[in-house]
């Protein structure tokens, strides 16, 4: 069972735990991604996320898929924030449960590492000096 969104306004990691949650699950392991307020040295005020929506569901769900395939997770949730977001707001979660705790990190971590490089998601790094696009998820 999958629980995958884009959305525009703030994530809720409580949501993403509770989803889940299952009685034949021993761990949960959640990613949470926030915006830092800097990047190699310069200071950041905001970034802007933008996503080529149906695309992107659409790979997050294969990613979900796969870590189905290679771990024994019993329920996932995959949300991703576009829109101007501050320092310190949330831009992803990942939560996965399973029965044990090394397939949960194993899990969580595969599929943060492959939304980074398949995902349609651009981000844009306001600076005090300035902004610049670059991949989010190059």
């Amino acid at each position: 069972m999958t629980d995958i969104r884009i959305l525009s306004k703030p994530l809720d990691p409580k949501f993403c735990i509770d989803f889940v949650t299952s009685d034949d699950a021993g761990a949960i392991d959640v990613f949470i991604g926030t915006v830092r307020n800097n990047t190699k040295g310069k200071k950041v005020v905001r970034l802007e996320f933008e996503s080529y929506k149906p695309m992107a569901i659409s790979e997050m769900t294969k990613i979900a898929e796969r870590a189905f395939e290679k771990y024994p997770s019993r329920k996932i949730a995959i949300h991703h924030r576009v829109g101007t977001l501050e320092i310190g707001e949330i831009a992803v979660i990942i939560a996965v449960s399973t029965p044990h705790r090394k397939a949960s990190f194993e899990a969580c971590q595969f599929m943060i590492d492959t939304l980074k490089e398949t995902v349609p998601i651009w981000k844009k790094e306001i600076f005090e000096d300035g902004e610049v696009w670059v991949a989010a998820h190059p």
